[in-house]
C-alpha cells in the first residue's frame, strides 16, 4: 500500500513553505517572489536547515545560463535568431523580462536572485540541483503560436503599456510586491483577457514542474518555484498519474485555416491579375501589378523610414514587401530586420543596456538592437496594411 498523502506546514517557516509527504518521499516547496531579497534569504535558510537530497529549481538550462552569465545579451546571435524567424519570440521575452526588471529596480533586487541563491547554496553544501522548468524557448513559442494576430497585438500593447506606466510605489505596495511572484501575478491578470496565456505560461508549467519533481532523485527534495506555481504543483503532486511531458513540449503548428488564408490570398491575387490580363488586356493587368507593388512597398518602406532605418533597409523593405506578401513563408519584417542588423549591427554596450532602454520609447530609435525590433514591427505593419489595400483594389478591378 502507498503511504497516505499529507500536506503540512512547519511552524518554523512562513506560509511560503509547504511540506508534502508522498509515497515515502518528502517534498518541501518554497514559493518565492522573483524580485524579493526576503525570498532569497528564505531559500538559503530552508536548503541549509533541511539539507535535502536534491534541490529542484524553476529554471531551464537557457534561463539558468542567462541568470548566471552577466554578458548574456552580448552573446546573442541576432542574425541567426532572425533567420530562424524567432524575433517575435525574443520580443515577447523582452516584454516579460523588462516588466520584472522594472519592478526589481524599484525593490533593489535583480529578478531571479532567489533562484540563483538556491543553486549557489546547494553547490556550497554539495547538494545536486535539477533544473525542472520547461525550456523557455518552447514556453515562449507555445505562447506566441497559441495566440491569434489580434491577441498578439493585445499582449504586446498590454506589456508595453505596463512598462511605460509611470506609477509611484508606496511602502504598502512595495511590501505587497515583495511577497508575490509578480510575473505570475501579471500573467494571472493577462489570463483573464487571454486564457491561452495563463494555460501555457502557468498551468502547463505547473504540470511540468510537478512531474519533474516526482522524477527527481532522493527521498527529500526542496523545490524553489514562483509563488504563483505553488497551488498548481500541490494539486499535481496529489495525483499519482504519470504525465506525458512530450505533449506539452511540442510547438503547436499553425491552424489549417491560417495556412489556407496564408496561401489563399496570394493565390487569389496572382489568379486575379492573370484573369484581368485575359479579360481586360495586358495594360490593365500591368496596372494592377504596379498597384500591388506600390501598395505593399510604400507602407513597408514608410515603416522603415519612421524607424530611421539604414537606407539599404528602406530600399529592401520597398522591394521585398510585394513579394513576401505573396508567401506566408517569410514576412517583409524579417527581411528588413536582417538587413538592418547586417548594416547597423548593435554595439556591445547596446546589448548591455537593452533591458533598461526597452522601457524608454525614445531609446528604441537610439539603441541599435531595439531599432531592429522597431524595423521589424513597423515594416511588418506596413506590409499587412499594403496587402489588404492591394487585395481590395485588385478584387474590385476583377468585378468592374
Amino acid at each position: 500500500m502507498l503511504a497516505p498523502e499529507k500536506v503540512k506546514q512547519k511552524d518554523r517557516y512562513p506560509g511560503d513553505v509547504q511540506f508534502v509527504s508522498k509515497n515515502g518521499r518528502e517534498f518541501i516547496i518554497v514559493g518565492t517572489a522573483h524580485i524579493s531579497r526576503q525570498s532569497a534569504d528564505l531559500v538559503k535558510e530552508v536548503i541549509t536547515n533541511e539539507n535535502p537530497d536534491t534541490v529542484c529549481i524553476e529554471l531551464d538550462e537557457k534561463r539558468y545560463k542567462a541568470l548566471s552569465e552577466k554578458n548574456r545579451w552580448e552573446n546573442l546571435d541576432l542574425k541567426t535568431i532572425i533567420k530562424e524567424k524567432q524575433l517575435s519570440t525574443l520580443l515577447m521575452n523582452l516584454v516579460l523580462a523588462s516588466y520584472q526588471k522594472k519592478l526589481g529596480e524599484k525593490l533593489g533586487v535583480a529578478p531571479g536572485t532567489e533562484l540563483l541563491e538556491a543553486a549557489q547554496t546547494a553547490k556550497q553544501l554539495d547538494i545536486p540541483i535539477e533544473l525542472c522548468d520547461r525550456d523557455v524557448r518552447i514556453t515562449l513559442r507555445r505562447s506566441w503560436n497559441s495566440m491569434n494576430f489580434w491577441q498578439k497585438i493585445k499582449f504586446l500593447t498590454s506589456g508595453l503599456a505596463g512598462l511605460l506606466e509611470k506609477q509611484e510605489l508606496t511602502e504598502e505596495k512595495l511590501a505587497e510586491l515583495k511577497s508575490k511572484d509578480v510575473l505570475s501575478e501579471m500573467m494571472e491578470e493577462l489570463g483573464k483577457v487571454m486564457p491561452v496565456l495563463k494555460r501555457v505560461l502557468i498551468d502547463e508549467r505547473d504540470t511540468f514542474l510537478a512531474e519533474k519533481m516526482k522524477r527527481s532523485n532522493g527521498n527529500k527534495v526542496v523545490s524553489v518555484v514562483g509563488a504563483g506555481h505553488v497551488n498548481g504543483i500541490l494539486s499535481h503532486l496529489k495525483n499519482d498519474t504519470e504525465v506525458d511531458l512530450s505533449e506539452i513540449e511540442k510547438i503547436p503548428t499553425s491552424a489549417p485555416v491560417g495556412k489556407i488564408i496564408g496561401w489563399g490570398i496570394p493565390a487569389i491575387i496572382v489568379t486575379s491579375i492573370i484573369y484581368i490580363g485575359y479579360t481586360k488586356g495586358l495594360t490593365e493587368a500591368g496596372d494592377s501589378a504596379i498597384f500591388w507593388i506600390l501598395a505593399n512597398g510604400i507602407p513597408s518602406a514608410l515603416g522603415a523610414i519612421i524607424a530611421l532605418a539604414h537606407p539599404v533597409t528602406i530600399i529592401t523593405s520597398f522591394l521585398a514587401a510585394p513579394f513576401t506578401s505573396l508567401t506566408p513563408v517569410i514576412g517583409a519584417g524579417y527581411v528588413a530586420a536582417f538587413v538592418q542588423a547586417y548594416f547597423q549591427p548593435p554595439l556591445v554596450k547596446e546589448f548591455q543596456n537593452v533591458m533598461s532602454d526597452f522601457s524608454h520609447p525614445v531609446k528604441w530609435w537610439k539603441n541599435r538592437l531595439l531599432k531592429v525590433f522597431l524595423v521589424f514591427i513597423l515594416t511588418s505593419l506596413g506590409s499587412i496594411i499594403g496587402t489588404y489595400v492591394g487585395f481590395f483594389e485588385i478584387i474590385t478591378n476583377v468585378f468592374k
